[in-house]
Formats: C-alpha cells, sequence, structure tokens
C-alpha cells in the first residue's frame, strides 16, 4: 500500500492520529491565506483572458466527479451553439512539451488521462499546461471563436482571474473533520465554498441491472444544485478495432459476454476516490475484489496480468491509459518480430478481461438554470431558441 493510500484511508475513517498533524495544517493554512490575500491585493500578478472563464474544481483533495461534470457541460454548452474550449493543467502528462492542444489521438503520458477522455469523449478544442495562461493562449490561437473557457481544476489557480466559480461537493464524504491538509483532505477552509456555485455530488442508488442493461431508478432534485453519476452499460475496453490500429491481429472479442450480475470481479481505479467506483460496481450486483491505486497512477499490463480468473472492471479514465499502454505493447512486440504479429496469448487473454464502466454526469435543472443566468450576465446568449433542458 502506497503512502497516499495509506493517508487517504485515515481520512476516509478519521483516524485519531492525524490530529498530530495539525500544526502543519495551521501552517498550511496561514501560506493559503497569505497568497490569496497577496493576488487579491495585487500584490501578485494575475491574468485575464480575452474570453470569458469558468472553474471548475474543488476545495477537497481526492476525485468529487469534476471530470464527467466537465463532459456534460461541455455537450451541453455544444447542443446550445456556444462555443466551448476546456484548459487543464495536464496533470500526469510531459510538462516539457507543453503548452499542448490535446486531439483524440494525442497520449496520455503527454497530455494526462483526463484531457485525452475529455476530447475523447466531447471532440472540444483543448489545451494543456501547468501555466494556465500559455494555455488559453495556446487555445485562443487555434479557436479565436471561443465564447467561453471552461477551466479544469483551476480553483486554487489564482494567477487566472476566472468570471465563474463552480466547486463541486461529494455529499456522500463531504469534509472528513473539516481541517486543512495535512489533518484533513481540504485544500481550502469551508468559508472558501462562500460566493461561489456548489455542487453537491449526490451519491446514486437504487440501481437494477436488466438483462445487460442498466435501469436508473434514482432522479436528481430539480429544485436544488445537484448531480450524480450514472454508470452506463459495461463495455469491453479492447476491441477489435483497437487491435487492428495496434498492427496485433488477435482473438475476436466483440462477442464476449458481460460479466453476469453476482459474479465476482477485480475492481481496479487509479482515480482520487475510488471507493465511489467499488461502491457502483457492488451497487449493480457484482462481488467486488478491490485493487485501489493512487490517482493519475501510471498502470502496466503486467500489473494487470496478476489479476486472474476473474473479469477486470476499470475507469474510464484508467482504461484510457491502459489502452494506450496495449497499443504500445503490441507495436513492440510486432518491432521485435519484425512481421505482423498473429497472436499473443498472454495478451489476448487479457483483453478477452478487461471491461469499462463508464459514467454519466446527471445535473439537475436547477444547475443549467444557473448556468444560463450566469452565461446572460456575461454576454453569452445560446443561438438557439430551445428550453434549457439538455437532450438525452
Amino acid at each position: 500500500m502506497t503512502l497516499e493510500t495509506l493517508v487517504t484511508k485515515a481520512w476516509q475513517r478519521k483516524a485519531a492520529w492525524l490530529w498530530l498533524l495539525l500544526p502543519f495544517s495551521a501552517l498550511y493554512g496561514l501560506i493559503i491565506f497569505l497568497r490569496r490575500k497577496a493576488y487579491q491585493l495585487g500584490l501578485l500578478a494575475s491574468y485575464r483572458a480575452p474570453a470569458t472563464v469558468m472553474v471548475i474544481g474543488n476545495i477537497s483533495v481526492g476525485g468529487s466527479g469534476k471530470t464527467p461534470l466537465i463532459i456534460s457541460l461541455v455537450k451541453y454548452l455544444q447542443q446550445r451553439g456556444i462555443k466551448v474550449g476546456v484548459i487543464s493543467r495536464g496533470y500526469g502528462g510531459e510538462t516539457s512539451q507543453m503548452p499542448a492542444l490535446v486531439t483524440k489521438d494525442s497520449a496520455p503520458n503527454i497530455v494526462g488521462d483526463e484531457p485525452c477522455l475529455i476530447v475523447n469523449m466531447t471532440g472540444v478544442a483543448m489545451a494543456v499546461c501547468p501555466n494556465r495562461e500559455q494555455a488559453i493562449t495556446t487555445l485562443l490561437a487555434a479557436h479565436d471563436d471561443i465564447q467561453l473557457i471552461i477551466a479544469d481544476d483551476g480553483l486554487q489557480h489564482y494567477a487566472m482571474q476566472r468570471d465563474i466559480e463552480w466547486i463541486v461537493v461529494d455529499a456522500e464524504r463531504g469534509f472528513g473533520n473539516a481541517q486543512l491538509l495535512p489533518t484533513g483532505f481540504l485544500r481550502e477552509p469551508l468559508s472558501r465554498l462562500e460566493n461561489s456555485t456548489v455542487i453537491y455530488h449526490k451519491k446514486l442508488d437504487n440501481l437494477k441491472l436488466t438483462k445487460g442493461e442498466l435501469s436508473k431508478g434514482a432522479q436528481v432534485n430539480d429544485s436544488a444544485l445537484t448531480m450524480q453519476l450514472l454508470p452506463d452499460p459495461l463495455q469491453l475496453l479492447i476491441i477489435d478495432e483497437e487491435v487492428d490500429k495496434s498492427g496485433h491481429r488477435a482473438t475476436p472479442h466483440t462477442n464476449l459476454a458481460l460479466p453476469k450480475v453476482g459474479s465476482i470481479v477485480h475492481g481496479v481505479s487509479g482515480i482520487g476516490y475510488p471507493q465511489r467506483f467499488f461502491d457502483t460496481l457492488s451497487t449493480l450486483g457484482f462481488e467486488v475484489i478491490e485493487h485501489p491505486y493512487p490517482d493519475h497512477y501510471d498502470f502496466s499490463l503486467a500489473e494487470l496480468l496478476q489479476y486472474t480468473k476473474h473479469p477486470i472492471i476499470v475507469t474510464s479514465k484508467d482504461a484510457v491509459k491502459i489502452k494506450a499502454l496495449w497499443r504500445q505493447q503490441n507495436l513492440l512486440d510486432k518491432s521485435a518480430s519484425g512481421s505482423e504479429l498473429t497472436s499473443n496469448p498472454d495478451w489476448d487473454e487479457l483483453a478477452a478481461r478487461l471491461w469499462v464502466l463508464p459514467v454519466s454526469a446527471e445535473l439537475s435543472a436547477a444547475c443549467y438554470q444557473r448556468l444560463e443566468q450566469q452565461l446572460k450576465n456575461l454576454g453569452i446568449v445560446s443561438s438557439l431558441n430551445n428550453d434549457i433542458s439538455p437532450s438525452t
């Protein structure tokens, strides 16, 4: 178990020994207070983009459903005829190659896993760089008609000015012991929620798996600023198309049967809050062998091979990296043999057991109403006249 996983579990169970770290939290709190004040007073310079900037982030460490939320918002804005772009730090990517535009052919180890997922799901214009000004400049240089820039996880990046702030709060996890790092998992104090739009990510329950399709029984409260993550049907991770791209002709896998409800599965997750993923699999009726990894973990195929006998189910974010590994491994095998491969038993067996559980963020009507009003106040109005409800 890594140190990150150990501390995360301690935060989840509110371990008593964490209070020994309180002096460090006090120092951390003082530093972030002084830093924010310095930006507010103009002692530190901040960048104003020539387009409207909407920041989506959280005040806690770990996943809160931010990436699925961004994907849903981008799709909604695209449907409304609003020119939207996305920027990100590109965590896990190669900073020496940034700023960089993200395309559907971009590699996760270059631009980061979450940017790859966002672009693959939406086709949105996107740029990555730890320096958000450089990311915005790169994005607008390639797409000068963008009206709205969504900044992924830039809440604490005060060097970038913003027009809208949405803070995602995991309602199930709450705020733990309500302490700052490292005693608790808060990046900023609870007072940071004031004057921002707070979206509460609520736990989804009452799911039923029937005839291989999901029946989504829970609905969000339309009058509250809430969201839920709805699991979509399981998908085979390595499909025939992926095999063809790598040059590796393997046994076809597209007709494999879905893992059955009640069966044992390996749940493999390298996201900020893996327990939510495991709980979702359990709610769907699987008996889950849990394999939590640190957020943005760099998997290896050999690592996945150790999980034998049962299907392996991963998150969409992890699937992006595993697909890239698959292509890379098969290209290496092809290069070593000097010809097109016919089959590799180890990789074929793994591909037949790898599944991904996609999720979609469902927002309450109040969220879309708030967004429409905020954009209208900033002079951004949809070119369409249809109602507020997003299309399904």
